[in-house]
This record gives C-alpha cells, sequence and structure tokens, in this order.
C-alpha cells in the first residue's frame, strides 16, 4: 500500500488467465509486484483532483522473453486512471519469468486498485461527484482539451483560424493552461523519463507544446525523435 502526494493509496493484486502450469511469475515475487506498481504510480490530474476511486483491469501479454505486449484496459471508468493503469503495466516489460521449456505467450489479467485516502477527500472542498458525474466531466474537459490542442497544432502547420485564438485563450484559462500547471506536467514527465518511459514523457511534453506553451520545447528536441 502506497500513498503520493495528493493523499492517495494504491494496491494491486493479480487473476490469471491461464493453466498454472504456464503462469508467468514477476521476478521477486507477488510482493514485488505490488511494490513495483506502486512505486510507479503518477495519480493523473482529474482522478486526483476529484478523489475517484476505480478497478481498472488490464488485460496484456507475456512472452517467452518476459516482455510485455498487447497491453489494454478490459474494466475500467474511461478517465485518466485507465490509461496510469496500462502505463503501469508496460512497465513491467521485461521483469516476468516463464516457467522452464514453457515458450508459448501468455495472455494476463492484472486489476490495478486506485483508492483515494478518505480523510484527505472528506476535507475536500465541494461536493464528491458520482462516477457518471466524474466520467460526464472528463469527456467535458476532453472535449475543450482537444479543441485547444488542434487549434496550436494548426497554428504551428499555419493552418489555423487566427479570428478563434481569443476564444482558445479564454479556453485555456477557463481550463487552468498556466505557468503552474505546465510546472506540474514538466515534474510528472520527468518522472515518467526517469522511470524509463520516454514515451509517456514525450506524450506530456507534446501536450504543453500543442497547448500552446514553449516550455518543454527543449526536451521535445533532445528526447522525443
Amino acid at each position: 500500500m502506497s500513498m503520493n502526494r495528493f493523499g492517495y493509496m494504491l494496491a494491486a493484486m493479480c487473476c490469471w488467465i491461464m493453466t498454472a502450469q504456464a503462469q508467468p511469475v514477476f521476478k521477486g515475487g507477488a510482493a514485488a509486484l505490488d511494490q513495483f506498481i506502486a512505486s510507479k504510480i503518477i495519480y493523473p490530474d482529474f482522478a486526483s483532483a476529484n478523489c475517484i476511486a476505480a478497478d481498472i483491469k488490464v488485460s496484456f501479454v507475456v512472452n517467452k522473453a518476459g516482455k510485455v505486449t498487447e497491453a489494454k484496459v478490459t474494466q475500467g471508468p474511461g478517465i485518466d486512471l485507465d490509461e496510469e493503469a496500462v502505463r503501469v503495466i508496460k512497465l513491467t516489460s521485461g521483469k516476468w519469468t516463464m516457467p522452464s521449456g514453457y515458450d508459448h505467450p501468455v495472455r494476463l489479467v492484472l486489476p490495478i486498485r486506485f483508492r483515494p485516502d478518505q480523510a484527505r477527500c472528506q476535507n475536500r472542498q465541494g461536493p464528491m461527484m458520482s462516477m457518471q458525474e466524474a466520467i460526464a466531466a472528463y469527456q467535458k474537459r476532453q472535449e475543450l482539451e482537444n479543441a485547444v490542442t488542434n487549434y496550436y497544432i494548426n497554428k504551428y502547420k499555419g493552418t489555423a483560424d487566427s479570428q478563434k485564438e481569443g476564444t482558445i485563450l479564454a479556453l485555456k484559462t477557463q481550463l487552468g493552461f498556466d505557468e503552474e500547471l505546465y510546472k506540474e506536467l514538466l515534474d510528472r514527465a520527468d518522472q515518467k523519463y526517469k522511470q524509463g518511459d520516454t514515451e509517456g514523457a514525450c506524450k506530456d511534453w507534446n501536450f504543453i507544446k500543442n497547448t500552446g506553451s514553449d516550455m518543454a520545447d527543449s526536451f521535445i528536441a533532445k528526447y522525443c525523435k
């Protein structure tokens, strides 16, 4: 069980979809797997801000070399917790061992359990959202974020409608896209990069760029080829 800076706690457990003879083993055992996942989780902004609890089931394949492929959510609320659950499963790649003499890929399912710290959430300002409300709010925010990023992607190409810039700037203010948020995103990207997740870090750096900031440009130029 671990707690991050937002006051959340996480636990993980495994359920294997296979025969016992074919079962891959995480190096160090189940306790090591739990510890590894807990140490890698970086709680995404929306879920942490809204005290959202969820069980995310991630399906993935382990091959004979212990590599992880085809990681995907099979059960989740469809918010940012889903993406984070898949991300940490991918980080387990290369840390599995297959029983001697067994060389067929095996599909596993790992439930990642996100639980908010009740003490922190009780002190949270404003009413708690139901899961349905949270999903709707997340989808609405995604629509607004997409409007911003699409505008700047087109602006960099020289194809944006400049008359819409005032609307986009207002959206950025509404969404809280400011220097403080960008610093948090840079910190999150740095954590991912240090975990060996260059893909995840580049996604965060490009998000910063595609919302009209140059604060991540040097990282993109250096690490995101």
